[in-house]
């Protein structure tokens, strides 16, 4: 089954998953964790434990509720799969999406107005104001993050709840996770929550291929490639070969 809007599905038949080991965005991260010395900025990211997605879209009415997202339209979604292995019962398998802010976000340098921009702990942002609506970067984005805000006409996505942060809180999709799968928190940080999960857990990105250097990490998203999801949009098993070519050029 397949619950998802159209436009956060359009990619997934492309999602390419790599492991933490091999992945350059976990690895650098990683190695900012480890590290005893404080940072002055933070820098934010996520890591999303799949195995305690439940899937109960919580995240996406409190995103929605917070962030007034028009209807019809979403920031983040949690995409619903069945998973299909070989001698065993077809399986449900929860994927939440949102923007992954990248490091080197390709959604940047097609904006012919500079709106869209690399905030300083780490978000990609867009400057409403001068927007003009060309939906080059809804094109750009790998994920499928980006809309066109049928209300305001100008380009909307996540921001990691960038005003909810800026005052010492957390993203409402994380603070609402009914089973604690989102987790938010500084990169640099070696003490947070996000950086000893990096530490002590294999992570996988969507698209490592697109080398985009996301800040949106995924625990138990390798299990993909031991089966196939069934749906319209499904992860395609031929993909695993330019998974194993990315993690060679590593």
């Amino acid at each position: 089954m397949d619950t998802t809007r159209r436009g956060f599905l359009g990619a997934i038949g492309k999602v390419t998953i790599g492991a933490a080991a091999s992945i350059a965005g976990a690895s650098q991260a990683a190695e900012a964790a480890q590290s005893d010395t404080p940072t002055a900025v933070p820098h934010w990211g996520m890591v999303v434990d799949l195995r305690k997605c439940i899937g109960c879209q919580a995240c996406t009415v409190a995103c929605i509720m917070e962030n007034a997202v028009p209807e019809g339209a979403f920031r983040t979604h949690v995409s619903v799969y069945e998973l299909v292995k070989d001698g065993q019962d077809p399986a449900m398998v929860m994927l939440p999406r949102l923007c992954n802010h990248c490091d080197d976000p390709p959604c940047l340098p097609v904006c012919p107005v500079e709106a869209t921009f690399k905030a300083e702990n780490g978000e990609v942002l867009v400057d409403a104001s001068k927007c003009v609506g060309c939906a080059y970067c809804v094109q750009a984005c790998p994920y499928d993050a980006r809309f066109i805000n049928h209300e305001t006409q100008v380009a909307d996505k996540c921001t990691f709840c960038f005003h909810r942060t800026q005052a010492g809180l957390l993203p409402a999709c994380v603070e609402t996770c009914v089973g604690g799968a989102r987790n938010f928190g500084d990169l640099n940080d070696a003490g947070s929550e996000v950086s000893r999960m990096l530490r002590e857990n294999e992570v996988s990105v969507l698209r490592p291929e697109m080398h985009t250097n996301p800040n949106v990490y995924y625990i138990g998203l390798d299990d993909l490639l031991d089966g196939r999801v069934a749906g319209e949009a499904a992860y395609h098993p031929e993909m695993a070969d330019s998974v194993s070519s990315h993690k060679e050029g590593l």
